[in-house]
């Protein structure tokens, strides 16, 4: 299984701190589905970049691009026209707990 990385890069700056009452509910959408996601055994990690740009980061495994792609895309962030995604391959090279 290939491992891939999706940005997801929100609209403005400081958007954490300044994000409106709808678009905190589709990113708690988004949050909940990172969740599911990790239950499957899919995602390997996620989170947001700190300060003023909020860039987040999801580490996942499919098989190839097009599904990578996929999961990017349902991303209800991304889905929903509240940050756009970009998709690039990645190798988890060294991992705390699995490499010594």
């Amino acid at each position: 299984m290939a491992e891939w990385i999706y940005f997801i890069h929100a609209p403005r700056d400081d958007f954490a701190a300044t994000m409106t009452d709808d678009e905190e509910q589709v990113w708690s959408e988004h949050f909940e589905r990172l969740k599911r996601l990790l239950a499957e055994g899919i995602l390997i990690m996620a989170g947001p970049t700190l300060g003023t740009i909020n860039t987040g980061i999801a580490v996942i495994e499919a098989p190839d691009e097009e599904s990578a792609r996929r999961v990017m895309e349902a991303d209800p962030t991304i889905a929903g026209g509240m940050a756009t995604g970009e998709l690039r391959g990645f190798r988890v090279a060294l991992l705390r707990g699995r490499d010594g």
